[in-house]
């Protein structure tokens, strides 16, 4: 892929420029980002606003709904928007980011047509019920049980981590639907409405403070076979898809806020005289690893739209840009002293941001598959070693 921009994506660039000026004043203030519902509602106005303007899913198909841009029109909308500090995709990340590639991957068409329109517009909302308490890095131990009744499943289990449980409509539901196969080979990936009865949500709290969390408790849940993607016991397979997204292309958008995360670390560092020779080196060095990562994302994203899903690239990405998010974090916390004690602005410098953006780097070597999950799979996809006994 060719790393620079075209005429032609250039004026793309400034037509959504024009079009951003446009709306953003027009929106309401933003919610309290621990009122989820209301935060829903603010998502999903916007999604419906992107939708109105042909911005909806730009990297999807056409023929799902999407605009069917280039991965470098993809890009630039990511770089334009998160400029501006237009919204994010916020409480429907599961469902934009994650599941609805995954349907495109996987489903069939009546399931397609059921839920990529309303992703889209934003009157659906989605989320994930993969992690179970005995079952995080190692996920394919999961216990959660399917039972096939008829013309359905009957759930029972626990989840945990569910993102954004109390405000979504429907889960992307991993289970265990023959116990007596090896652990990879007996899941199944399914959609479940979470108004089903026998759901209960118990949110959690964070150390940011933040409930997006959530268990998620499961008493003989009920759930149509017609919701089953993927055969029957092949959900592993499935849900590599759905992950190959997750550890690559929906790190995008937290990327670019880094690179604006370190750019207000070296004003606060110029400002403040703290600057040395050790921090200017620091900085620099994350910088190079940043835009070195920027470049790694531009090929992950043009092999994912050759492709249709990424590759293992996304786990390289995600490896290293996890441990730059850590040191980012580290050096904001030096930088700041006294005022990285708090997650509010002190003295007048957006020092809120580093700080809230540290504690949120906690999570990232955990998240979306831990750090040495990925050593794993780039062990053993990329350098070809022998897989861990």
């Amino acid at each position: 892929m060719d790393l620079r921009y075209t005429a032609e994506e250039e004026r793309f660039r400034a037509e959504l420029r024009t079009w951003l000026d446009d709306v953003l004043p027009t929106l309401p203030p933003e919610p309290d980002r621990n009122d989820w519902p209301a935060r829903r509602v603010y998502d999903t106005t916007w999604q419906r606003m992107l939708f109105d303007a042909g911005y909806a899913g730009i990297n999807w198909p056409v023929e799902y709904g999407g605009r069917g841009a280039s991965p470098s029109q993809h890009l630039i909308f990511l770089e334009e928007t998160e400029r501006v500090h237009a919204p994010y995709v916020g409480a429907n990340f599961v469902g934009l980011l994650h599941a609805g590639p995954t349907l495109m991957a996987e489903a069939t068409d009546e399931q397609r047509a059921r839920h990529l329109p309303r992703i889209l517009r934003g009157e659906e909302v989605w989320c994930q019920g993969f992690s179970e308490p005995g079952a995080g890095s190692d996920l394919a131990s999961l216990h959660t049980r399917a039972v096939r009744d008829g013309d359905h499943y009957v759930v029972t289990g626990q989840k945990i981590w569910t993102s954004h449980a109390e405000v979504a409509d429907y889960c992307e539901l991993l289970v265990r639907t023959d116990p007596d196969a090896p652990k990879h080979r007996g899941i199944t990936w399914l959609i479940m409405p979470m108004d089903l009865p026998g759901i209960e949500v118990r949110p959690l709290t964070t150390i940011q403070g933040s409930d997006e969390f959530a268990e998620l408790f499961l008493d003989e849940v009920r759930i149509p076979v017609e919701n089953r993607v993927g055969a029957e016991n092949d959900g592993w397979r499935v849900a590599m898809v759905t992950f190959s997204f997750e550890r690559g292309t929906a790190f995008v958008s937290e990327m670019l806020q880094s690179i604006e995360l370190l750019r207000s670390l070296a004003q606060i560092a110029r400002d403040t005289g703290r600057d040395d020779a050790g921090v200017k080196r620091e900085l620099g060095h994350l910088a190079a690893e940043l835009d070195a990562l920027w470049a790694l994302t531009k090929r992950n994203v043009s092999q994912a739209a050759r492709t249709g899903v990424p590759g293992v690239g996304g786990s390289v990405f995600k490896l290293h840009y996890s441990e730059v998010r850590h040191r980012l974090g580290e050096l904001s916390m030096r930088v700041l002293d006294r005022a990285g004690l708090s997650v509010a602005d002190v003295d007048g410098f957006a020092s809120g941001a580093l700080v809230y953006g540290q504690i949120h780097a906690l999570s990232l070597t955990i998240a979306a598959g831990t750090s040495q999950i990925q050593r794993n799979i780039v062990g053993e996809r990329v350098l070809g070693l022998p897989k861990e006994r």
